[in-house]
């Protein structure tokens, strides 16, 4: 899968996500940060996965209907912890997030929002 870090996400996730196959790009690495609505449009023309700790971006596609190819937001998770959740969040709602959900991975728990359903999902771990 394609994936856009946001410039809060920490780029040292990404050897652990390149080993397990997918394509990265951060947006801390653009020579400027251009703001979340077009670090958004960014992800949707490179049919990438938004990465983000930011909820601003949910509120973008939700409230305002911005389109994207997917949301994955980390919630209240420690740095160590940032991969192997974003690895077991795309094993489990990649396909989810390709059509568009919203996935936030918290502490012991992923909400999943539907793109197709707006049906918000709340699985425990």
């Amino acid at each position: 899968m394609r994936l856009l870090l946001d410039s809060c996400v920490s780029p040292k996730i990404r050897p652990e996500l390149e080993a397990a196959g997918h394509e990265i790009d951060w947006v801390g690495g653009w020579p400027g940060d251009p703001g979340d609505e077009q670090v958004l449009a960014a992800a949707l023309k490179e049919q990438s996965i938004l990465v983000t700790l930011d909820k601003d971006f949910g509120e973008l596609a939700v409230a305002f209907g911005r389109p994207h190819c997917g949301i994955l937001r980390l919630v209240n998770l420690s740095l160590a912890r940032h991969a192997s959740v974003c690895l077991a969040a795309l094993n489990q709602y990649g396909e989810e997030l390709r059509q568009g959900a919203i996935v936030t991975a918290e502490p012991g728990r992923l909400r999943v929002r539907s793109a197709v359903s707006d049906v918000l999902n709340d699985q425990r771990e």
